[in-house]
């Protein structure tokens, strides 16, 4: 985390307040532990969170752990003041990156039970300005974070094909974009996946697809010679229901929206004990 994060996290929580003309300065000990089951994240960040406001800490755990209601995951040692002034944030952080990290693990166990080379990925529907801890959550959680912006390739969704034309729109990346940068294409029918393919762009999104229909596609681009070379992204309403039946089209992606926008928050809870 850079320094300035987390100045602007405390400043969202605490403001200006004197905390410390309610809170007394007294040191304490507290525990932070977990109420359910899941997959540790965001530890990393709640230590540099107590590093910047000079409480002691020690863990037995680490981010990637798998953990269970009753496990204390963290002990604090240090002023009243300043833990109080943390706590909210931190237990934020770790609700919400275990929350993201522990979906994502589930999605990949499905997904490995079928074929154990599609990788899971994430999507750009992220919180703003916390992408970069969630799109870390997908990682810890066993995912792909996908690409963490525009920057990252060039995407030609429907809406720049509705304005451009896809082989237009795909000729205008080509010549813009750097050799460095792969090229995707969002598609929703067989016919724009196979033209995209002969124009010979690095990455297929066949967006929004039955399950069928995906795996039909697949058929057809090695059937012509399409397929080597190609990724193979499936993307749109992939749930818990359905993942096993998208990962068995022959894909080598299923990007899924869900595990940052729909994912639960983990619960813990942070008690002074000393």
């Amino acid at each position: 985390m850079l320094l300035k994060e987390i100045e602007s996290f405390l400043e969202e929580d605490v403001g200006h307040e004197d905390y410390e003309e309610i809170v007394p300065y007294t040191n304490c000990k507290a525990e932070i532990t977990v109420k359910e089951e899941g997959v540790l994240a965001g530890l990393e960040e709640v230590k540099q969170i107590f590093d910047y406001m000079s409480v002691q800490y020690s863990t037995e755990f680490w981010d990637r752990d798998r953990i269970k209601s009753g496990d204390t995951i963290l002990t604090v040692r240090g002023a009243g003041v300043k833990i109080l002034k943390t706590e909210r944030l931190v237990l934020n952080f770790l609700g919400r990156m275990s929350g993201v990290a522990t979906l994502t693990d589930k999605f990949v166990s499905e997904t490995r039970e079928v074929d154990e080379h599609v990788k899971v990925a994430g999507t750009r529907k992220t919180t703003p300005g916390f992408r970069k801890y969630e799109k870390k959550a997908i990682a810890i959680g066993g995912g792909d974070p996908h690409r963490f912006g525009l920057y990252e390739a060039v995407i030609i969704k429907d809406n720049y094909i509705k304005l451009m034309g896809l082989e237009n729109a795909i000729k205008k990346a080509k010549e813009k974009a750097s050799f460095t940068r792969k090229i995707e294409v969002e598609v929703e029918s067989i016919a724009d996946a196979l033209r995209a393919a002969e124009l010979k762009v690095d990455i297929i999104m066949l967006d929004n697809m039955p399950a069928a229909e995906v795996k039909e596609c697949v058929r057809l681009l090695t059937e012509r010679g399409l397929r080597d070379g190609l990724i193979l992204e499936a993307s749109g309403g992939i749930n818990m229901r359905n993942i096993k039946e998208f990962a068995s089209t022959g894909v080598d992606v299923v990007s899924i929206g869900m595990i940052t926008h729909s994912a639960k928050w983990l619960g813990f809870s942070m008690d002074v004990v000393e």
